[in-house]
């Protein structure tokens, strides 16, 4: 370490300290650049011209077509929630699979999956399958661990597969296509969605009593009542998500203008459900306000504090220390991800996006690696630190809505099989990269 680098090495660990203090984490960037550019000054290690950069790079982040596609997935999720169609699609499921044992909580598993292709918000899923699916499965003799278990982290999913939040911004910190990065997310994120459903398939067959039959009455209601109204509420989210997808899946529209399809959509199967009112329009647009300003407020204090480390020599410093690892391209992954799944158990990935991603994408370019893919395996180890005990985020979300019978103790429990099947997703694509890099490349042939 040389010259003033050391001054950057204690910036970054004073970011930590505000972050901690619970100070909130868009002017705890700002703090901190603020005060070690002053200090860098001072001591003649910091150009203070390198802050004519600031309104380009502002100006550059607000002109940024696709950052707009966040608004339109989060407003899409919104209004999909709060009409009550989320709510229906749970109930519906969990009839249509109620004759299965296990068929509630592969029912969970089914709904976080398609709530993930809809929402992109992972509170707002756990939350209501935690409201309405928990007290169900509960009620009808389900193990404590294995309905919480899988409601976190099928819940979680929604950090995972496209249209997910996580994704647009990780496009925008590592510098990949949003429609590239949706792509390579589908098959990861199905073989997630897959390994989930194969355990709660096995281990209710292997110990009956995790997951008791259900009442005769409740097995025995006709099946074309079910399957008719399975094709009124699952059909019409399923082509709303595949029409939004498939469109940028196909290059027929770019993720903005497919978030601004999916908003409209979701407006039009509230209305179609006679659910569309002022009150939904005006809450859902209060949700996107706020989710966005958070988003955008973060970015541009990151911007700042990322020109000042920089500026002191940080991130040169950084990359070296990455570049120059023991084990070299696996060395980097291996060391990347034990810090990504560190941060992504104190912090929300937005957070973890602005703070790490600068520090790894040059190490990263520099050894060759396929930019997309890093973003995919960031992603799944962000999903598995959100449902890490003790203080995995989407474990907050389910106990702050779960029953008093519930212990906090079992939530924790419920979540460890669950942490290890993505674990096993992890090295699945860590080792076969082309269950990211296939759809990608299957989208790039030209027709003949």
């Amino acid at each position: 370490m040389t010259h003033f680098e050391w001054l950057a090495v204690v910036m970054f660990a004073g970011f930590f300290v505000f972050i901690m203090s619970g100070y909130p984490v868009g002017y705890s960037f700002a703090a901190t650049a603020i005060l070690f550019g002053g200090i860098g000054y001072a001591v003649g290690a910091f150009n203070l011209n390198l802050l004519k950069l600031m309104p380009s790079r502002w100006f550059g982040t607000m002109s940024d077509f696709t950052l707009l596609a966040i608004p339109f997935f989060i407003f899409m999720g919104a209004v999909f929630e709060r009409s009550g169609l989320a709510e229906e699609l749970l109930e519906t499921t969990g009839k249509l699979m109620s004759g299965v044992r296990g068929g509630l909580a592969m029912g969970v598993v089914i709904v976080g999956t398609l709530l993930a292709a809809t929402t992109g918000v992972v509170a707002a899923t756990i939350i209501m399958m935690g409201m309405l699916a928990l007290p169900t499965m509960l009620k009808y003799g389900y193990d404590k661990q294995l309905a919480t278990g899988v409601i976190t982290a099928s819940g979680t999913l929604a950090q995972m597969l496209p249209p997910s939040l996580v994704l647009v911004v990780l496009s925008d910190q590592i510098g990949v296509s949003v429609g590239d990065l949706f792509l390579g997310s589908v098959i990861p994120g199905l073989i997630i969605a897959g390994l989930y459903l194969g355990y709660v398939f096995v281990i209710t067959r292997l110990k009956p009593h995790l997951a008791p039959d259900l009442p005769e009455e409740i097995r025995n209601i006709p099946r074309k009542e079910v399957l008719k109204e399975a094709a009124r509420v699952l059909v019409p989210p399923t082509i709303l998500v595949f029409t939004v997808l498939g469109s940028i899946f196909f290059g027929l529209a770019s993720p903005t203008e497919a978030g601004s399809i999916g908003a409209v959509g979701a407006l039009f199967l509230a209305w179609s459900n006679k659910r569309l009112k002022m009150k939904l329009i005006i809450d859902s647009a209060m949700v996107t306000a706020r989710i966005t300003a958070l988003v955008i407020t973060i970015l541009f204090s990151s911007s700042l504090f990322s020109l000042v480390f920089d500026g002191l020599g940080g991130q040169r410093l950084i990359t070296e220390f990455l570049v120059d690892l023991p084990g070299g391209y696996w060395g980097f992954i291996i060391v990347a991800n034990i810090a990504i799944f560190l941060l992504g158990v104190f912090l929300e990935f937005i957070e973890i996006s602005f703070i790490a991603m600068p520090l790894f994408v040059p190490a990263a370019q520099a050894l060759g690696i396929d930019m997309v893919w890093l973003a995919v395996v960031f992603a799944i180890n962000l999903q598995t630190a959100f449902i890490s005990p003790p203080v995995g985020f989407s474990l907050f979300y389910l106990q702050s809505v779960a029953p008093k019978e519930v212990p906090t103790a079992e939530i924790h429990k419920g979540a460890l099989p669950f942490m290890a099947l993505q674990m096993v997703a992890l090295i699945i694509v860590l080792v076969f990269p082309e269950t990211v890099t296939w759809l990608i490349q299957l989208a790039a042939k030209p027709t003949p």
